[in-house]
């Protein structure tokens, strides 16, 4: 209210106050109420189902990522990866239980390599291991004939215990080779020597000489032996 005399807003009275016409509370609050927007029941159901197809999406993109990342099932969860064992590995096996021959050394003795008769290569290594018996021979030697038969006859029966090698030296090629066939040597393994390189490694000088080597290429003898102690050396160290 405003004064008229003076133009300046008029104290309102507890007259005044009595006098302004009520409203009843029931009005007051339907235009309380009518000024809030309602929000029907429908809509609100039709929000949480939209917010629960959400959820249930975004769980089937997260099921296929992680089983696209472990390569298994669609919706299958990748396994956690395992920790190796600790502690050193298992050493690999060696000789006959990992069916790989072990490494043998070659002894020096054996270290050698050679041509036979025939033209063949020969290497002392494939020796090692075993007995081995040297006839250092020439095609011109009596005694070396006398002995022949006596080769002929039991190396073959010890060939692979007690190998046997001729070693012909001291001649030509042709007369090496008629001795051979002549006394029945195809079956004994003949060393062509003519330069004399495998006579001198072994330190023999002579015909007829037989050099013996034992299992761990130690030279045992060196010198002549007649038809039975031959035989009796061979049998001894097939033994």
């Amino acid at each position: 209210m405003w004064s008229v005399d003076s133009g300046e807003p008029a104290r309102a009275s507890a007259g005044d106050a009595a006098r302004l016409p009520r409203v009843p509370a029931s009005g007051r609050t339907s235009a309380g109420v009518r000024g809030i927007a309602r929000v029907p029941a429908s809509g609100r159901a039709a929000a949480r189902v939209r917010g629960v197809a959400a959820g249930i999406a975004l769980l089937a993109l997260l099921a296929a990522m992680t089983s696209c990342a472990g390569g298994g099932e669609p919706g299958a969860i990748a396994a956690p990866p395992v920790a190796p064992a600790s502690g050193p590995a298992p050493a690999p096996a060696s000789g006959a239980a990992s069916g790989t021959p072990a490494a043998v050394r070659v002894p020096d003795t054996l270290d050698f390599t050679a041509t036979t008769l025939d033209g063949a290569p020969f290497s002392g290594a494939g020796l090692t291991g075993r007995p081995v018996v040297l006839w250092f021979w020439a095609p011109w030697c009596a005694t070396c004939a006398s002995q022949a038969w006596t080769v002929a006859e039991v190396a073959p029966a010890y060939r692979d215990r007690v190998p046997v090698v001729g070693v012909a030296g001291l001649g030509e090629q042709r007369a090496m080779r008629d001795f051979v066939t002549e006394f029945e040597l195809a079956g004994v393994p003949q060393l062509d020597d003519r330069a004399g390189k495998v006579w001198r490694r072994f330190e023999v000088v002579e015909q007829s000489t037989f050099v013996i080597i034992d299992r761990d290429g130690r030279v045992v003898h060196r010198g002549f032996l007649d038809g039975e102690a031959l035989t009796a050396r061979l049998a001894a160290l097939a033994g």
